[in-house]
């Protein structure tokens, strides 16, 4: 893992048990960052993206730490391996992160502290709340320090859980968990469903990162291939149904703006896996339950699809097959949610 002297500004490598304590920044790219090659330079500090660089060290060090990490400038995205292993251990090093500073550059007021009166504060604009890499980053850290422009404080992730919930659709108890085995244990009963809701509303440039900046969310490794497109999404829901008999993974929808198309036009036909997070728009509130057991019966992943053993309701007319699946939406006492087949 590389690691930014905050004092020295040099990029520095440590291997397991050696890695000090550090900081993270979460922040959106934008033009003119500053990348791995750059700190090899001497002209990085005339770029527009060393200025969050200086922001980021300066509380560094106000802070106590002496090390931090920042995607742009210490990752070599030249190599693919390490960009790889990055991308997997991501989420890992956020949360092992002492802080977390989350720089949100287009949110102009601030205050010393969150609960004072900030007259039309736009912050659920930003639009780092529409990219999909900040949603580990604001999952992940034990402690999450927003800032708005020029480095001025909005507030700590724990104090702004009602409102970051209102934004994010993230549950709150998710928000102000600050210990690490905790947040694990949170999101391994968090179903699927639920967990994908989170990221229905979020986009990434790439296609294929829209799938793999879930992997820490779901506990999931596995290689990257750029090129792939959306079909990393699907690699990524059967990786989910290789490790857990997670029945909410089925249970998405369309999307639900009429004339609004997703990400690929590719929906017609039938399909096991939802095409991209937007389908998973209305399962916010999907609990898992177990009906008969349903929780403890195998999968079966081939090549043909998936092998279930459930319930399932038949009507002659409209002839109609429902797979009753072993979840609900949690305020609706109607009962479970069923699968057309």
């Amino acid at each position: 893992m590389r690691l930014l002297n905050a004092k020295t500004l040099k990029v520095e490598e440590f291997f397991g048990h050696q890695i000090p304590p550090y900081t993270i920044l979460s922040h959106t790219w934008d033009k003119d960052e500053v990348s791995f090659g750059d700190m090899q330079s001497s002209n990085f500090k005339n770029k527009k993206g060393f200025a969050k660089i200086w922001y980021a060290c300066n509380q560094t060090r106000e802070d106590g730490w002496e090390y931090t990490w920042i995607d742009t400038c210490c990752i070599d995205k030249t190599s693919s391996a390490e960009l790889s292993e990055a991308i997997n251990s991501m989420f890992q090093w956020y949360r092992d992160a002492q802080v977390c500073y989350a720089y949100l550059a287009d949110v102009l007021e601030g205050s010393g502290h969150y609960g004072a009166e900030i007259p039309d504060a736009p912050l659920e604009k930003s639009r780092w709340f529409t990219r999909g890499w900040t949603l580990q980053e604001l999952i992940a850290p034990r402690e999450v320090i927003f800032y708005g422009t020029e480095w001025r404080p909005l507030g700590r992730k724990h104090e702004m859980a009602t409102e970051l919930h209102g934004i994010t659709g993230i549950d709150q108890f998710v928000l102000k968990i600050r210990d690490g085995r905790l947040l694990e244990r949170a999101l391994e009963e968090t179903c699927a469903a639920r967990k994908m809701s989170w990221a229905s509303k979020r986009e990434t440039t790439r296609p294929e990162d829209i799938a793999y900046c879930l992997l820490g969310l779901f506990g999931i490794n596995m290689p990257l291939l750029y090129g792939e497109g959306m079909k990393a999404f699907t690699r990524l829901q059967q990786e989910i149904a290789r490790v857990s008999n997670d029945q909410t993974l089925l249970a998405w929808g369309f999307p639900a703006e009429p004339g609004k198309k997703s990400r690929n036009d590719a929906t017609t036909g039938p399909r096991v896996f939802a095409h991209d997070p937007s389908y998973f728009a209305s399962a916010g509130t999907v609990v898992r339950h177990d009906i008969n057991g349903d929780s403890f019966r195998p999968w079966t992943l081939t090549n043909l699809g998936i092998g279930l053993e459930v319930a399932v309701l038949r009507d002659n007319w409209p002839a109609t097959c429902v797979a009753i699946l072993s979840c609900h939406y949690e305020d609706d006492m109607r009962g479970p949610i069923g699968l057309r087949l």
